[in-house]
């Protein structure tokens, strides 16, 4: 199982992004996919989630700002970002849980989002 994670870069202050995470590979019953971001220094943290049933919870740093969305017929995950702030400045993880009572978890390599000036 392969996850392609993309759609970083740099932004100024107030602009957007948007995420895209592809899985690949011998994989069935996606349940829930997220997002995950680790900032210098930092633990990883929850952005935001969304099960298989499209329920979805967010960080509270980011409520109002991100938005994930999913679509099952590609296996991709996705997280638009706006009114981007420096403390956004992260690798962003996307990752997700699959299987049988989603027992397996893959994680994708990590796409750099810097807000800068």
């Amino acid at each position: 199982v392969q996850l392609q994670a993309s759609g970083g870069g740099l932004v100024q202050p107030g602009g957007s992004l948007r995420l895209s995470c592809a899985a690949s590979g011998s994989i069935f019953n996606i349940g829930a996919m997220g997002w995950y971001r680790q900032a210098p220094g930092k633990q990883r943290e929850l952005v935001a989630a969304v099960t298989s049933g499209g329920s979805t919870n967010y960080a509270d740093s980011v409520k109002g700002r991100f938005t994930i969305s999913r679509d099952n017929a590609k296996n991709t995950v996705y997280l638009q970002m706006g009114s981007l702030k420096h403390e956004d400045t992260a690798v962003y993880y996307c990752n997700l849980r699959w299987g049988p009572a989603s027992v397996y978890t893959s994680w994708g390599q990590g796409t750099q989002v810097t807000v800068s000036s």
